[in-house]
């Protein structure tokens, strides 16, 4: 309730409507640009008294359902408050219900409207109007101004203030749509400010404090706090407190009791608003003089975590629209709580985990010297041990092995630990590249040199000019392609395709194959030459199932490295998932190890792997089932082989060499036959020639 600053002001009958309409304009413009009810109301007094007698005017808010009474110098100054008038079958209430005008022109004569009468008789007023206030979009409530003199508003005068009661409608809605606009952006700020947060801070407490203080200041509420349940005996107790007004009746460390709203909340998961008829019966609440109470869960995965209260000194401080922001907002403080409750719960053993990786990685840098190889077994060591020996030399190497055992690693690191290691290491597979462009990816092209040449290309070899080149899959060469291959590597010279210049190139090369070269010249598909050349300095890589004792470091390995990649926190392997790892025999080798990891962290929700080890059992039972069709066939055929070696060799009286030994007879030089016979176990008999 407020009151007017000057007395009544007379106007005279004869007050030309040119005068009103001008003040109705200045009106316009002076309510518009207002986005507070009262200063809107001050603006309303200042420029309507002039033109439209009146001694009190009076506002009725639908949304809060409240009449807000302002009152001049004059009047007894005896207008309730609001919470104290019934609405129904008053005057505001009635003109907005219906949404039409109502006069009262003399209050002695009135019987519509008995409690409306009654208070305006107490301060003096004879007569009023009210007006609905409406727009387009919503209904507002009512306006009623009233006088001291009877009949004081006309039919002209009515619908003078209608069109004054359109301008406030108007404005009343521009400035609560400028006040949602403003307390959406605000809310809005405060949840990306609690998200930036829940990434940033890591210490629980303090976080929460922030986000309680946060959340009172846009709330525009008297108290925040965020209840947790004790990890040692489970009771709810305030965790997080924003709250001046409480005089430590409540504080951090505080618990509610165990019936109340707070506890229930947290037991049913559902948000819960408390006016002052429910709090009536609450001391603190009392003692506090709280008189508004919302409780939200923060829940996340189906589990309530804890509760946030925001407390209001004000009756019915909550709206709706407020409640689903609130549970927005607590939702965020639920990942907050969550994310610290986790990482509280894995941090000693993340700790432990991180001590044991760098003492294993040390250990194994320390023993094998080599940074991106993982393993420490025996085979492996071997491997290392011809790379150590032959990296410091410029010769040729041929890294052969089964596909997915890491044979470009150990090309890099003969690179690594070699004097080029500060020139490129250029790689090429043979086998990802058409044969039509297999020449010019290795030497270049010129412009022109084939359709589609648009320009000069310089081929891999002149890139790696004093450096590396690692031909992968070399065994896919093509025939007519080796000889330029064997001059590079004998002459260090070659020409781009579609040039006639020679260009010389100081290249080490590495190549590498899952073939078996020399069962490939032997079928004339691979240049003897080459592969001889190729074949200076040749280095197995063993297949994973050969170097069993790595296969746990490598698991470890592609857990951590796919976990940072993929933002999770694995950092569990169950016992009986690495032996059905290491006993499985792993076709792919490495890179099918690796993707096995890769999928089953993308499957892993929590910090355990979850490695789909059923499909691996079946490929186990399969590849048992296929060795074992695999070894009936081997024995079969050993067995006929060996049955041939010895009836030739009968026939040869046992003679192994010669024109008209055995390994003629068989078509074989006498080293394989007799490599042949060791191995089938055939022993020539002392008897024999």
């Amino acid at each position: 309730m407020g009151s007017m600053a000057s007395a009544t002001l007379e106007v005279p009958s004869e007050h030309s409507v040119g005068a009103r309409y001008e003040s109705l304009i200045r009106l316009a413009a002076s309510i518009r640009a207002q986005h507070e009810t009262k200063a809107l109301f001050r603006a309303l007094v200042n420029e309507l008294r002039p033109v439209i007698p009146f001694d009190a005017i009076a506002q009725f808010d639908e949304s809060s359902r409240k009449v807000n009474w302002h009152l001049c110098d004059s009047c007894p100054q005896q207008a309730p408050h609001p919470l104290e008038i019934p609405l129904e079958g008053t005057l505001p209430w009635w003109v907005a219900e219906n949404q039409q005008a109502a006069i009262i022109a003399d209050v002695w004569r009135e019987t519509r409207f008995p409690f409306t009468v009654e208070q305006l008789r107490k301060n003096g007023l004879q007569s009023a109007c009210a007006l609905p206030l409406s727009t387009a979009h919503r209904r507002l409530g009512s306006l009623v101004i009233a006088s001291q003199r009877p009949d004081a508003y006309s039919e002209d005068e009515v619908r003078f203030l209608a069109l004054v009661a359109d301008q406030i409608a108007l404005a009343m809605d521009d400035a609560m749509n400028f006040q949602a606009s403003r307390r959406a952006q605000e809310r809005l700020e405060l949840l990306l400010d609690i998200t930036n947060r829940v990434v940033s801070t890591l210490d629980l407490r303090d976080l929460l404090r922030v986000i309680a203080a946060n959340l009172r200041g846009v709330m525009q509420s008297d108290g925040v706090g965020i209840q947790l349940p004790d990890a040692e005996d489970g009771r709810l107790r305030v965790y997080a407190l924003d709250f001046p007004g409480s005089n430590d009746v409540v504080r951090e460390g505080w618990e509610p009791a165990a019936n109340s709203t707070a506890a229930q909340v947290f037991r049913t998961g559902e948000p819960r608003v408390d006016g002052a008829r429910e709090l009536a019966s609450d001391p603190v609440a009392i003692e506090l003089g709280v008189k508004s109470v919302c409780h939200l869960p923060l829940t996340t995965r189906d589990r309530v975590l804890g509760v946030l209260a925001v407390g209001s000194f004000r009756e019915n401080a909550f709206f709706e629209d407020d409640v689903a922001f609130l549970v927005q907002f607590a939702r965020q403080v639920a990942i907050a709580v969550d994310n610290a409750i986790a990482y509280g719960q894995i941090s000693t053993l993340k700790d432990q985990l991180a001590r044991e990786k760098l003492y294993l990685e040390d250990e194994i840098r320390t023993e094998l010297n080599f940074d991106e190889i993982v393993g420490k077994s025996e085979a492996l060591r071997r491997v290392l041990t011809l790379v150590e020996t032959v990296a410091p030399t410029d010769s040729t190497v041929l890294i052969y092995g089964e596909t997915g055992t890491g044979k470009e690693l150990i090309a890099r690191a003969v690179h690594d630990l070699s004097s080029r290691r500060s020139n490129a290491f250029v790689k090429l597979n043979c086998a990802a590249i058409p044969t039509g462009l297999l020449e010019s990816e290795m030497f270049g092209h010129e412009k022109g040199a084939y359709t589609g040449a648009i320009a000069q290309r310089i081929g891999r070899f002149e890139l790696a000019h004093r450096g590396t080149v690692f031909l992968d899959e070399i065994g896919e060469i093509p025939l007519e392609l080796q000889p330029k291959l064997l001059r590079v590597l004998q002459e260090r010279e070659f020409e781009r395709l579609g040039s006639t210049r020679t260009l010389r190139t100081d290249a080490r090369l590495i190549a590498a194959t899952n073939r078996d070269l020399d069962a490939l010249v032997n079928e004339q598909k691979f240049r003897s030459d080459l592969y001889y050349r190729l074949n200076v300095f040749p280095v197995r890589v063993p297949a994973l199932r050969e170097r069993p004792d790595d296969i746990p470091l490598l698991v470890r390995h592609f857990v951590q490295q796919f976990s940072r990649r993929m933002n999770r926190s694995v950092d569990t392997i169950p016992s009986e998932t690495m032996t059905t790892l290491v006993r499985y025999h792993w076709p792919g080798n490495i890179r099918e190890l690796q993707n096995v990891i890769e999928r089953a962290v993308i499957l892993s929700s929590g910090s355990v792997l979850k490695v789909p080890t059923d499909e691996l059992r079946i490929r186990v039972e399969a590849a048992q089932t296929a060795d074992s069709s695999k070894g009936r066939l081997r024995a079969s055929l050993n067995d006929t082989e060996r049955q041939e070696i010895v009836a030739t060799l009968e026939k040869t009286n046992w003679k192994v060499a010669g024109p008209n030994g055995a390994a003629a007879l068989l078509g074989m030089n006498r080293s394989t036959l007799q490599s042949r016979m060791q191995k089938l176990g055939v022993r020539i008999p002392r008897a024999g020639a």
